[in-house]
C-alpha cells in the first residue's frame, strides 16, 4: 500500500507553526542550562516544565514506552538517550537534546547538539557541519524536488569532511502524529529510487545524524539508546519545516 502523505491546509500549517515555535523555544531554554555538572535528569525536568507552562504536551513522554520528555544523547550516543540522575555533563562533552511538543493536536520536533565547556576542535567542527547538513537538506525541500535531493545534499556535505552518515535512523513526515510518512533519509541508496515528489504544504522533520567514524549503530540494553558502533563522537541537528514553492519555512528556529 502506498504511503499516505498529507499536504496541510493554511489553517493546519498555522497550528504547526505554534507547536514548532514552542519546541524551538524549549530547546533555546535548555541550551541556557547546559553546563558542567548538570544532570540529564534536570534538563528533562526543566524541559517538561517549560513545555507544559507554555500550553504544550511533551510528545516524547510515554511514546512507545519512552520514559522521558526529551532525549539526551551524550558523546558517542546518537539518539534516544534516556535522561538520568546518574548522567552529569562533563567538560568536553557534547549532548544532543531532541524535543517534541504537541499543541492543539499538532506536533513540532527538533534537536540540537550542545557543547559542554571546552570541546575538542575536531568535535566542534563535527557539530558545526552537522548543523550545516540540515540547511543543505532544507534548501532542497521545495516543490518539484524529490526526497533523494534532500538525502544527497545532506550526505554530500558530510562526506566532504570524511564523516559517517547514520543510516539506521532517518527523518520523517510530521503533523497530527509525530512520525508520519514519508521517511527522510540522510544518505542516497540507489534502491530507494527518487523517493516521494515534494509538494508545497508537506511538513517534514529533517534530521542529519553524523559521526566522526562509522555510520553503524549499536543499541543499549535499555532498548532505546543508539550509539556509534565504534564509539566515535556523533552529532544530531533537526528541525520541522514546511515544503515551499521556492524555499522551505523552518518552524522550530526561534
Amino acid at each position: 500500500m502506498a504511503e499516505r502523505i498529507t499536504v496541510k491546509s493554511p489553517s493546519q500549517l498555522e497550528k504547526m507553526r505554534v507547536a514548532g515555535r514552542l519546541v524551538g523555544e524549549t530547546l533555546n531554554y535548555v541550551g541556557t542550562l547546559i553546563e558542567v555538572g548538570i544532570s540529564t535528569y534536570e534538563l528533562n525536568r526543566e524541559a517538561e516544565a517549560f513545555i507544559r507552562k507554555h500550553g504544550g504536551i511533551p510528545s516524547f513522554l510515554n511514546y512507545n514506552g519512552f520514559p522521558a520528555s526529551i532525549c539526551t544523547s551524550v558523546n558517542e550516543q546518537v539518539v534516544h538517550g534516556i535522561p538520568s540522575k546518574k548522567v552529569k555533563l562533563r567538560d568536553g562533552d557534547i549532548i544532543s537534546v531532541d524535543c517534541g511538543a504537541i499543541v492543539d493536536g499538532w506536533h513540532g520536533d527538533a534537536a540540537r547538539t550542545f557543547l559542554v565547556g571546552s570541546v575538542a576542535p575536531e568535535v566542534q567542527k563535527l557539530v558545526e557541519v552537522t548543523r550545516e547538513c540540515f540547511f543543505k537538506g532544507a534548501e532542497q525541500a521545495v516543490e518539484g524536488n524529490h526526497l533523494i535531493d534532500i538525502a544527497r545534499a545532506v550526505e554530500t556535505h558530510a562526506r566532504e569532511y570524511g564523516y559517517g552518515v547514520i543510516r539506521e535512523m532517518v527523518g520523517h513526515g510530521i503533523g497530527t502524529h509525530m512520525h508520519e510518512p514519508p521517511e527522510v533519509p540522510n544518505y542516497v541508496d540507489p534502491r530507494m529510487g527518487k523517493g516521494t515528489k515534494l509538494t508545497e504544504g508537506m511538513t517534514l522533520a529533517i534530521e542529519p545524524m553524523i559521526s566522526l567514524g562509522t555510520w553503524r549503530l549499536k543499541f543499549a540494553a535499555d532498548g532505546w539508546t543508539a550509539s556509534t558502533a565504534d564509539g566515535s563522537m556523533a552529532a544530531h541537528y533537526e528541525n520541522t519545516l514546511i515544503v515551499g514553492k521556492s524555499s522551505a519555512e523552518v518552524l522550530t528556529l526561534v
